[in-house]
């Protein structure tokens, strides 16, 4: 029975979970998506965290059983698309397996977690997450409950910059500092102060108490706001098993909306000798060639891939004497290494031909709509996101410009509360002006 200090399901609850008497429909690694272009896979990695050779399994199985090209998503994991076969599923799992991707096939859906890409890396924020990502992955993958969390459900490591904070995670913690302490939010609301040695296990346990409370409910919920909007059941019933409450909001604490993914281009460490090369894929999509080349560079680093909740990646460690000439490469590639691009915040759906819902070719409209943009020495474009239908899927949060597809074979271009239809051959000025009708604040430098 439901504890009697949780608050009465209500009608927003009720609206907000209407139509779920299903499971998500979140594809994984082992649940393909049938997509117009063959099945889609995708792969989760916790904190966006990868080895050499853990990256050349996702490219190896695109090679031999997809289209040839790798996805990066919103949530920092990797998508394989056009997979033959959808039905037997098995050897895509097997590379994967093989790999380390996939440690309990139970809760492959389940392992979403963001980090700081950053973190421990160029002086700012309050240490390395490396260690929280691995021991949540751990504690996650042995608990058996948490293999009932939705494909939706969110989870947020923050070195304290204020980074992932701001994605809207369902259970979020963030480094303070001294080391000693972690704030744990829970839908975006801060509920308690816990010690940084037991953080990811409380973590987990939050998102095993709402699974408990949904069951009690008898809901079929698939994020927390669904049934606990502002986390107090949850943090009720975490103080009850010994998480202290919130003390005063600090200094420590970051702004819930500060945001921002990492400035693209060399990032340096503090030690004066070393480098982070940071740099974005277009439209989120590459070629396993191109995937290919960025291992190579992370082998002449630390040997490590961070992937961003931002569509990008980050590469440690490299010898400061040769970054720049690894980033040229980088360039060349197609890779955007400079805060300047116009193509810097521009996301789309899968679009034509791989969505049989898309009214367009939404990522060749939005390729010809930026190919011949001006750079932007300011840096204040508004991101921009290209639909093929009024789904949106993948779109940004915060401030956007939305670029929707109409049967009409025209697009809808609305920003700051206007909306102007224009055509394809219209789309750059259309999209140009858009931009920067409304202007985000300065990115944040390191």
């Amino acid at each position: 029975m439901p504890s009697p200090s949780d608050p009465p399901v209500s009608g927003a609850f009720a609206a907000a979970t209407a139509g779920r008497g299903r499971d998500d429909a979140c594809p994984g690694a082992l649940r393909l998506h049938a997509a117009d272009d063959g099945a889609l896979a995708r792969i989760r990695i916790p904190g966006g965290l990868l080895t050499m050779r853990q990256a050349e399994a996702p490219a190896t199985a695109s090679d031999r059983l997809g289209d040839g090209r790798i996805d990066l998503t919103s949530r920092g994991n990797l998508q394989v698309r056009g997979l033959r076969d959808p039905g037997a599923g098995t050897e895509p799992a097997a590379l994967l397996g093989e790999a380390g991707l996939l440690p309990s096939w139970a809760h492959e859906r389940a392992r979403n977690l963001v980090a700081s890409p950053l973190a421990g890396l160029d002086g700012r924020g309050h240490g390395d997450l490396r260690g929280w990502i691995r021991e949540w992955d751990a504690l996650l993958c042995e608990n058996p409950a948490a293999a009932g969390l939705s494909g939706r459900f969110l989870f947020a490591l923050d070195d304290g910059r204020g980074d992932t904070a701001a994605l809207g995670a369902d259970v979020t913690l963030i480094a303070l500092p001294g080391a000693a302490t972690a704030e744990l939010r829970l839908a975006g609301r801060p509920v308690a102060q816990v010690p940084a040695a037991d953080a990811p296990r409380w973590a987990v346990r939050a998102a095993q108490t709402f699974l408990t409370l949904a069951a009690e409910r008898g809901a079929r919920a698939w994020r927390i706001a669904d049934i606990d909007p502002d986390g107090t059941a949850i943090a009720a019933r975490l103080r009850a098993e010994g998480a202290p409450p919130t003390e005063p909001s600090d200094a420590g604490s970051p702004d819930a909306t500060a945001g921002g993914p990492p400035p693209l281009g060399l990032v340096p460490h503090p030690d004066g000798t070393t480098c982070a090369l940071s740099v974005g894929v277009r439209l989120g999509r590459l070629t396993t060639g191109a995937w290919r080349l960025l291992a190579r560079i992370a082998g002449t680093g630390a040997g490590e891939l961070r992937i961003t909740p931002w569509r990008g990646v980050v590469l440690p460690g490299l010898p400061r004497a040769a970054a720049q000439e690894a980033l040229d490469r980088l360039a060349a590639a197609g890779f955007l290494t400079g805060e300047d691009s116009p193509w810097r915040g521009v996301t789309a759906c899968a679009g034509r031909p791989g969505c049989a819902k898309s009214l367009a070719d939404v990522r060749a409209d939005a390729g010809a709509a930026l190919r011949d943009a001006a750079p932007d020495p300011g840096h204040r474009l508004l991101p921009a996101h290209f639909s093929g239908c009024e789904r949106r899927c993948g779109h940004p949060d915060g401030s956007w410009v939305d670029v929707v597809a109409g049967a009409d074979g025209r697009y809808r271009v609305a920003v700051a509360g206007t909306t102007a239809a224009t055509t394809a051959a219209d789309l750059p000025t259309a999209l140009d002006t858009a931009r920067r009708t409304s202007t985000p604040p300065p990115p944040r430098t390191t």
